[in-house]
């Protein structure tokens, strides 16, 4: 008998070391037991670096020459021709894209009808110069239920995969809206996304927008921080850029550090960058929008 049971506690221990040698998180502590071991490295291995989410590079592309533009006797540079696009390309873009066209004296963007960044041959469309202090003029003709805005101090950013962010989150919006007929204009917070305001900030007030279908007149100013929206001849939206204000409006935004675009919140806190300046540009937000008698006159 006792014969037998030490035949049984061999066979036990051998039993043992070939499980030892075979199966992983034996945890036996024999050594040969290969298993262990690549599982104990695979655990203290260092994990692989995450991309930095707050990683961006500003893009320099080359600026179109303005000095030979025509000017008004008020000093207005006027920046569209009404017979091309000759000095407009789409944002990321060395070109505008075959969704923008001229129509009858006005930039107009044919809607792809697919909402923001839906279209494939449309895009932001910026004018390739960037202007500091400045008064912007222009008009707009907003289709039914269309939705577009107008950007100031914008720059061209691609985040930490060489991507181009959208053009939003580095600039102000000047709202353009159909008020009647697009649901924008029942959201936000009181009417601050309905047409001349700052879009999701501050409300245009009084608002005074034109039916859809109609021309509206608009002016942007931006004087050192300070920043004007004017609509249908009267001002209805004034802030302060880079001033402790400025940053609590963007804390209680959509585009707060802690929200859903960590960049954007970096570039609108020093919104136009180290020398305070950036391009204009027009919002594809997939809907038929008109623009005519843009001028910029440069502030001292």
């Amino acid at each position: 008998m006792r014969k037998a049971l030490l035949i049984i506690a061999a066979a036990s221990i051998a039993l043992v070391a070939v499980s030892c040698r075979n199966r992983c998180n034996c945890n036996c502590g024999c050594d040969k037991c290969t298993c262990a071991k690549s599982d104990a490295a695979a655990t203290t291995a260092a994990p692989a670096p995450a991309e930095d989410a707050l990683a961006y590079t500003i893009v320099e592309n080359p600026q179109s020459d303005i000095s030979n533009l025509p000017v008004d006797k008020d000093g207005y540079i006027t920046i569209f021709d009404g017979k091309t696009l000759n000095g407009w390309r789409c944002y990321g873009k060395d070109a505008a894209g075959s969704d923008w066209n001229v129509d009858d004296g006005a930039i107009h963007l044919k809607g792809s009808g697919n909402g923001e960044g839906g279209g494939v041959n449309g895009g932001d469309l910026i004018f390739s110069h960037k202007f500091k202090n400045f008064e912007l003029t222009f008009e707009y003709k907003i289709s039914k239920g269309g939705n577009s805005g107008v950007f100031y101090l914008a720059q061209e950013v691609k985040n930490g995969k060489g991507e181009f962010i959208p053009i939003w989150q580095s600039a102000s919006e000047y709202q353009v809206l159909d008020n009647e007929n697009h649901p924008d204009a029942q959201l936000g917070v009181d009417g601050n996304r309905q047409s001349a305001s700052l879009y999701d900030m501050i409300p245009a007030k009084p608002q005074n927008a034109k039916p859809f279908g109609e021309w509206n007149k608009a002016k942007i100013m931006v004087f050192e921080g300070t920043v004007i929206h004017g609509q249908n001849g009267q001002n209805v939206v004034e802030y302060h850029l880079w001033t402790p204000k400025w940053k609590e409006m963007l804390d209680n935004s959509k585009f707060k550090a802690d929200g859903d675009y960590p960049i954007a919140y970096q570039l609108l806190l020093n919104m136009g960058g180290e020398n305070h300046e950036g391009y204009i540009g027009f919002q594809d937000h997939g809907d038929d929008v008109w623009y005519r008698n843009i001028k910029v006159k440069i502030l001292k």
